[in-house]
C-alpha cells in the first residue's frame, strides 16, 4: 500500500494533498514558499514562517514558531487515558490525563477538516532509533514542510525493512491551524499536544509549532515502549573511547552533557536520546538539537561550522536589525540574542560532527557520568556512587537555577528532574531506575556524580568549576584511574570523595576546603542536604523502593 492508501485506510484521509518523500531541498522550498502562520504576538496569522539565508539551499532553513510557542507547551501536553495504559502511566503535571472519548470524537474531528480544506500535507518516513531490533517506525504527517524537514534531520531512515509500518508504526498529525475549542475537545487551552499509546497516534493541533514536539513526542512514546521490553531509555549524551569503551552523560541543560560528551579523543554516539539495550548502547537519533543562546563558537566550534552547512535549520534567532535574512551569512547572526526567547534552537545532522561512531551505536558501558551543576557551591567535584546511591541520585536528577535566570529569582533554586528528563518519562521513575541498577550490575559498570557548578562558595561568591579540572575528573572516571583510590566522606552529604586525581589540586576534592568560611559551608551544605530530603519525600521514592542516601 502507498502512504496515501494508509492514511486512507487508518484514519480517512482521503480528500488531501499528500507531498511524500520529498528530498530536503524540496522541503526547503516548499517551505519558503508555503509555511505560514503566526509569528508575533500581534501579527497577522499567514505570516512567512520558513527564510533563507544568503547561503540559499547550501545553508541553514530559517524558521519562526508562534511567539506563545518558543519551546514545549508543557500545560498542554497529554496521554489518552485509556483502561489498556492508565495503571503504568506517570501522570503528572506535564503529562496529564486525556478523556478517551473526547479523543475518539476529535481525531475524526482533525480529518474531516482537513480533507474539507483539501489540505496539503507533508509526509516523512523515519525510525526512532538507529537499533534495528528496537527502532521503531516514525511517520510524521503535517501542514508545515519545515516540521517534515527537521524530521528528516533528526531520525534515522532504513534502519530496517519497514512492512510493518503500517500495522505497528507511530504516525504524528501536526495541524497548527486547527485551533481546539477547550469545551467541547476537552483540552486545556486552544491547541493540545495529545498521546494515544494504544492506537499509536499523536496529534499536535494549534498553536503548539515549536519544532521540538515532533522530537519529545517520541521520546516520550519510545519511553514507554521500550522499559515494556525490558530496555532502558534513556535522556542523556554517550560516546566511546578508543578501547572500545562506552560512558552515558545523564544531565540537565547547563550540566555540560553535549559539550563534555564532544572529546575529540572519543567517538559521539549522541547527544541527547540513547537506549540501553541486551546488546549494547545506540541513539535515537540521527541529528543534534543544540540551544543557539550565547553560543561560544571557540568553545563550541563543530555548532559553529554547522550552522553554515546545508540541510540545517535555525529556529527563532532573530534576524540582524535593518538586514533581510536572504541577504544575511549564517555566521552574522547575533546568538546572544534572546529577544523571541532563550530557547533559540539549531538543528543540524549528526553527520556534522567529524568524529561519530558507526551506526550511532556502542558497546555496554563502562562509566555512568551523573551531571549537576550545583550553584550552591557545596557538592564535591567528584563523587564515587554506590549501586543504591546511584539509583537515588539517578531519581533525584538534581542541578540548580541560577539567580536571575528568571524573575524572582534573587538566589539559587533546586531543581529536581526525575531521571534527568521527568517531562518525558512517561513510566515510573523506578522503573528506569532499577533498569539502570540491573544493567550496572550486569556489566560491572562504575557511577560517578560530577559537578560542574561552583566552588569556594554559592553562585555570586565563588567561582565556577574549572573545565579543565572538570575534565581532567571526567578523563580519570574513563581510565578507571579513580577506581580504589583513596577516599573520604562528606560528612552532612554522606558522599565519598576521591582526596587524589591526576591533574587535579588535591584541596579541590574536598569542597569544604574551598571555602573561606567553613562553618558558612557547614550551613550551606545542611540546607542542601534538606532539599534532597524533602524532594525524596515529596516524591514517594520510599514507596517505590529508592533507598535514601542522604
Amino acid at each position: 500500500m502507498t502512504v496515501a492508501d494508509q492514511l486512507a485506510a487508518k484514519f480517512g484521509l482521503t480528500n488531501v494533498t499528500l507531498m511524500s518523500g520529498l528530498s530536503q531541498d524540496e522541503l526547503f522550498d516548499a517551505a519558503l514558499a508555503n509555511d505560514k502562520g503566526r509569528v508575533s504576538v500581534d501579527g497577522p496569522g499567514d505570516e512567512q514562517k520558513a527564510h533563507q539565508t544568503a547561503l540559499g539551499k547550501d545553508g541553514p532553513l530559517v524558521y519562526y514558531t508562534d511567539p506563545t510557542c518558543t519551546g514545549r507547551p508543557v500545560q498542554d501536553t497529554f496521554a489518552v487515558a485509556r483502561p489498556s495504559v492508565v495503571d503504568t502511566v506517570w501522570w503528572k503535571p506535564g503529562f496529564k490525563q486525556f478523556d478517551p472519548d473526547h479523543f475518539d470524537a476529535l481525531l475524526p474531528r482533525v480529518i474531516d477538516y482537513l480533507n474539507e480544506r483539501n489540505a496539503t500535507l507533508y509526509t516523512t518516513d523515519v525510525f526512532c532509533g538507529w537499533d534495528p531490533e528496537f527502532a521503531e517506525p516514525y511517520r510524521f504527517v503535517g501542514e508545515y514542510a519545515t516540521h517534515a524537514y527537521f524530521c528528516n534531520i533528526m531520525f534515522p531512515k532504513n534502519v530496517r525493512d519497514d512492512s510493518d509500518r503500517a500495522e505497528n508504526g507511530w504516525t504524528l498529525i501536526n495541524v497548527p491551524s486547527f485551533h481546539c475549542e477547550p469545551e467541547r475537545d476537552g483540552t486545556h487551552s486552544n491547541r493540545a499536544v495529545i498521546i494515544d499509546i494504544e492506537t499509536r497516534v499523536a496529534l499536535v493541533l494549534g498553536r503548539a509549532d515549536y519544532c521540538g514536539v515532533n522530537k519529545k513526542t517520541m521520546f516520550t512514546l519510545m519511553n514507554y515502549v521500550l522499559p515494556d521490553k525490558g530496555q532502558l531509555s534513556m535522556h542523556c549524551s554517550a560516546n566511546v573511547g578508543p578501547k572500545n569503551d562506552s560512558a552515558i552523560l545523564f544531565g540537565l541543560s547547563g550540566t555540560g552533557k553535549t559539550t563534555l560528551s564532544a572529546d575529540p579523543d572519543r567517538e559521539l554516539i549522541g547527544d541527547d536520546e540513547h537506549v540501553w539495550t541486551d546488546t549494547g548502547i545506540s541513539n535515537f537519533e540521527d541529528g543534534c538539537y543544540a540551544k543557539l543562546i550565547d553560543l561560544s563558537k571557540e568553545n563550541e566550534p563543530v555548532i559553529a561550522a554547522a550552522l553554515s552547512m546545508k540541510g540545517t535549520l535555525i529556529e527563532n534567532v532573530p534576524a540582524l536589525p535593518g538586514k533581510p535574512l536572504a541577504e544575511t551569512d549564517p555566521q552574522e547572526l547575533d546568538l546572544t540574542d534572546g529577544s523571541i526567547t532563550e530557547n533559540t534552537r539549531f538543528a543540524y545532522p549528526l553527520t556534522c560532527n567529524p568524529n561519530v561512531a558507526e551506526g550511532a551505536r556502542g558497546p555496554h558501558p563502562q562509566t555512568i557520568v551523573l551531571l549537576t551543576a550545583d550553584a550552591f557551591g557545596v557538592l564535591p567535584p567528584v563523587s564515587i556512587l554506590s549501586a543504591e546511591e546511584v539509583m537515588y541520585h539517578f531519581v533525584t536528577g538534581f542541578t540548580s537555577k541560577l539567580a536571575g535566570t528568571e524573575v524572582g529569582i534573587t538566589e539559587p533554586e533546586a531543581t529536581f528532574s526525575s531521571c534527568f528528563g521527568d517531562p518525558f518519562m512517561s513510566q515510573q521513575a523506578s522503573v528506569y531506575a532499577e533498569l539502570l541498577a540491573e544493567r550496572m550490575q550486569q556489566h560491572q559498570t562504575r557511577c560517578i556524580l560530577l559537578n560542574t557548578g561552583w566552588t569556594g562558595g554559592p553562585y555570586g561568591k565563588g567561582e565556577r568549576m574549572s573545565l579543565k579540572h572538570t575534565r581532567a575528573l571526567l578523563d580519570a572516571a574513563l581510565d578507571g584511574d579513580l577506581d580504589g583510590v583513596p577516599t573520604e566522606i562528606e560528612p552532612t552529604l554522606g558522599l565519598k570523595m576521591p582526596t587524589t586525581c591526576p591533574d587535579v589540586p588535591d584541596e579541590v576534592l574536598n569542597p569544604r576546603n574551598t571555602w573561606d568560611d567553613p562553618e558558612a559551608y557547614d550551613e550551606a551544605a545542611a540546607k542542601l542536604r534538606d532539599m534532597f530530603r524533602a524532594n525524596y519525600d515529596e516524591k514517594g521514592y520510599a514507596e517505590l523502593g529508592i533507598a535514601a542516601a542522604m
